[in-house]
């Protein structure tokens, strides 16, 4: 091949891929392109639905840095990037009737061993990427948050919900002092008022991103709690005003999204505080001794 000639650019044809290539592009993206891609990938819907007159507006840039970000990312025009956010919302506002039509078509003679095959795909492809992209040093800096907290306030909503409820019960079990802000009656947001600098916070919301997880996280970290957030963005909000936070992009099979890497990191959090106590307990208890 000649040594001009230049590889061709793969053009992301679905949101997932999108959003991968953009956080690895952020850096060296010139500052308007930035801003405009991060006011993308936090409101998906508004570049589905939207005019470029009224996203630019929304996103605070002039038209053409739409159509200049579109080029950027190897894409013929902002229409033909706007697809791919109306792709998305296609797939997202499926009902749950309309899943398991598509589940239906696409199943083939055995159903039941295709349907099951295709969630165990989905949980495999997440756990997989998590142990490729997860960063050790973010583990650390997350378990020591946690581990010195007196309280850990636990916070999901919706579908991440299960996250929390398992936590609720690990912690309970390791004899760890947490709260989970889910309170039946309503009163989330007096129940976040008692956190102080000395607790701390996990926080885990994902694309569409829950509202009252953002705000109780927000009201956290505007006392002084560090956040520690779960999310699937760099341009997520929740990630915006965390302490540390792990990206976490779940697989889908037919429209349903997997929560096993999310599971996965909710698993491994719990013990792996109760062991960091456990070992700065027996530092303490020698040091006693000694003394």
């Amino acid at each position: 091949m000649d040594s001009d000639t230049k590889t061709p650019i793969r053009v992301p044809r679905d949101f997932e891929s999108l959003r991968s290539t953009i956080i690895e592009r952020k850096a060296n993206m010139p500052k308007r392109l930035a801003q405009v891609a991060a006011f993308a990938l936090g409101n998906p819907d508004e570049i589905a639905f939207g005019t470029t007159a009224s996203i630019a507006a929304a996103s605070d840039v002039q038209p053409s840095t739409l159509v200049r970000l579109a080029h950027h990312l190897g894409y013929e025009g902002f229409s033909d990037l706007q697809s791919i956010f109306r792709e998305r919302l296609r797939d997202r506002t499926l009902t749950y009737e309309e899943r398991l039509v598509t589940l239906e078509q696409a199943s083939g003679e055995d159903e039941d061993a295709n349907l099951l095959s295709g969630f165990i795909s989905a949980a495999s492809q997440s756990v997989n990427r998590l142990a490729a992209t997860v960063q050790t040093d973010t583990f650390t800096k997350a378990v020591d948050i946690l581990a010195a907290a007196e309280t850990i306030y636990l916070i999901a909503k919706r579908r991440s919900y299960p996250l929390t409820a398992h936590m609720t019960y690990a912690f309970s079990k390791l004899n760890i002092r947490h709260q989970i802000v889910a309170s039946p009656n309503g009163v989330d947001p007096e129940m976040v008022q008692f956190a102080t600098h000395k607790d701390a916070a996990i926080a885990a919301s994902f694309s569409p991103y829950a509202a009252d997880s953002l705000s109780q996280a927000e009201a956290l970290a505007d006392r002084g709690v560090p956040v520690v957030a779960i999310t699937d963005s760099a341009f997520s909000p929740l990630a915006a005003r965390a302490t540390c936070w792990f990206e976490v992009a779940e697989a889908d099979f037919a429209g349903f999204r997997s929560l096993s890497a999310s599971m996965a990191l909710t698993m491994a959090l719990p013990v792996a505080i109760a062991e960091r106590r456990r070992k700065r307990t027996q530092v303490k208890s020698t040091k006693s001794k000694m003394e």
